[in-house]
């Protein structure tokens, strides 16, 4: 949820999003751990230690993880003073704390924020979006970005994702483990222990549906949150247009490596225009984008 002093429009319908969401991530992590239980009696030390590693490892590290993936470089005022002056600027319109600003070298045009709260925020734009877009369009990009960590869903997706994860860890080790040989086939266990990589499918397949529908939704709050608080819907409009057109001539191979990070990008990267991913997009298409905003500007115009 937003701190009470940020000056970020509230969105309920992102909180009420964010909370369904984990309340069904954690059902879902709970049904799956009381399954690897069953089936591995003897084990559940082993187990309990694994998970709750990887949960506490998953919480405090996977932001850092990924922004040391995206070549994020943490940058002084001297080193930018441009876009250190643009996140001021944000930040004394929302009247929030400073967060880490970086520096991914990367033609790429794209932005992005990590952080668990706002005194671990971090937020990095691509040198190839600061070559492209004008002051006020970079300010649109950055307020979005800066909107993610006022309304903690950095967080929340750090933490959805986590049971895909553990689900892919855990049927790597079912299916390489050689536990199954070691229960008698008429055993329950030993049977249950059979089904373990197919039900590791579905809690994944679910994870990834339930972090993907938030996802989108949150992208779209931080579009709102963004016009409303720079009051200039139409640059942010401006900047999403011009990243879209210029990700068509950025090469296949640059892409591909941008694509396993699109969940936390301004903007997703796609290695080929007809991409089966955006059926099941992080996004929403750039028409419902440039359509909310649309209907902003002309809000705020009245």
């Amino acid at each position: 949820m937003p701190r009470a002093r940020s000056r970020y429009a509230p969105d309920r319908g992102l909180t009420g999003r964010m909370v369904t969401t984990m309340f069904l991530i954690g059902l879902l992590y709970v049904v799956f751990v009381g399954v690897l239980l069953a089936a591995l009696r003897g084990s559940w030390p082993i187990i309990l230690i694994i998970t709750g590693g990887l949960f506490v490892a998953q919480f405090w590290f996977s932001d850092r993880i990924a922004a040391y993936g995206m070549g994020a470089r943490e940058v002084t005022p001297e080193q930018a003073p441009e876009l250190h002056g643009a996140i001021d600027r944000i930040c004394a319109l929302a009247d929030m704390p400073k967060p880490k600003v970086a520096i991914a070298e990367s033609d790429v045009p794209n932005a992005f924020a990590t952080g668990r709260s706002e005194k671990t925020a971090l937020v990095c734009a691509t040198t190839g979006l600061l070559r492209r877009l004008e002051p006020e369009e970079l300010e649109g990009v950055l307020a979005h970005e800066m909107s993610h960590v006022a309304h903690r869903d950095v967080a929340v997706m750090t933490i959805a994702s986590f049971l895909g994860v553990l689900a892919g860890i855990i049927t790597r080790i079912a299916l390489w483990g050689g536990f199954a040989r070691s229960r008698p086939g008429n055993d329950p266990a030993g049977i249950l222990l059979l089904l373990i990589p197919l039900i590791s499918a579905v809690v994944y397949a679910i994870s990834f549906l339930l972090t993907r529908l938030l996802s989108r939704y949150r992208e779209l709050s931080a579009d709102r949150a963004a016009a409303l608080l720079t009051g200039r819907p139409s640059a942010l409009a401006s900047a999403l247009t011009k990243v879209s057109g210029q990700m068509a001539r950025i090469p296949t191979e640059d892409l591909r490596k941008a694509e396993p990070y699109n969940a936390f990008y301004f903007m997703p990267a796609f290695s080929a225009k007809e991409s089966l991913g955006r059926l099941f997009s992080s996004h929403p298409t750039l028409e419902q984008r440039l359509d909310q905003l649309s209907r902003i500007s002309t809000d705020l115009s009245r």
